[in-house]
C-alpha cells in the first residue's frame, strides 16, 4: 500500500508542475495582451458625492459672502448631474443655467466667462452661441484634477457673470488638488 502511494506521488508531482508552468505561461500571455489593451483603455478620475457637497457648500459660502443665493451644478466629466442646488428665493431658469454653464465649461475646458468674451470678439466662433447646450454666459468652470478636467461647475443667479464666475471659482478644494479655473 505504502508503495502504491508513493508511486502515485511520483506521477502526480510532475503533473502539478506542468499546472504551474500553464498558470504561468498563462500570466505571461494575459500580461502581454494587457499591454496591447491598455491602448484602449484611458485612466480617469471621478468626483465623488461628497467632493460635489463640498463645491457646493464652498460656493454656497462665497455667494453668502456676497449676499447671493444662487443655483449650483455639479457635473462629472461626462456631464452628468452629480449635484443640483437651488437656493432660497432663486427662480427656477437659474437651475437650468448653472446646468448648461457647467456642461459647455467641462465639454470646452474653458471658463464660461472667458468663452463668452472670446466668441462675441471672433466672428469664427460667435456661432458657438448657438450650439443647443452650450451656454456662454460667465459662471460656468471645468474642475480640473492633475491636469485632468474632471468634471464642471456652473453657478447662476449671483447678480451677474463676474460674480457668477467668482463664486464658481471660490469652491476649489486645494488641499485634494481639485482646481477650478
Amino acid at each position: 500500500m505504502f508503495y502504491k502511494l508513493q508511486l502515485l506521488l511520483l506521477l502526480f508531482i510532475p503533473m502539478l508542475s506542468l499546472a504551474q508552468n500553464s498558470k504561468q505561461e498563462r500570466k505571461k500571455q494575459n500580461a502581454g495582451n494587457y499591454q496591447v489593451q491598455t491602448a484602449y483603455i484611458a485612466d480617469s478620475h471621478q468626483l465623488t458625492l461628497e467632493a460635489a457637497l463640498e463645491l457646493t457648500n464652498r460656493a454656497r459660502a462665497a455667494a453668502k459672502s456676497l449676499k447671493k443665493e444662487v443655483s449650483i451644478a455639479i457635473l462629472d466629466a461626462s456631464g452628468q448631474v452629480i449635484m443640483m442646488s437651488r437656493g432660497n428665493g432663486v427662480g427656477p431658469h437659474n437651475t437650468e443655467a448653472a446646468r448648461r454653464k457647467a456642461y459647455t465649461s467641462l465639454s470646452i475646458k474653458t471658463p464660461t466667462l472667458l468663452l463668452a468674451r472670446n466668441a462675441k470678439a471672433n466672428a469664427d466662433t460667435q456661432n458657438l452661441a448657438h450650439l443647443p447646450e452650450l451656454l456662454l454666459l460667465g459662471g460656468g468652470c471645468p474642475i480640473w484634477y492633475n491636469g485632468q478636467v474632471i468634471g464642471g461647475i456652473g453657478v447662476a443667479g449671483g447678480g451677474g457673470p463676474e460674480n457668477d464666475d467668482a463664486i464658481a471659482k471660490a469652491a476649489a478644494i486645494q488641499a485634494a488638488a481639485i482646481l477650478i479655473h
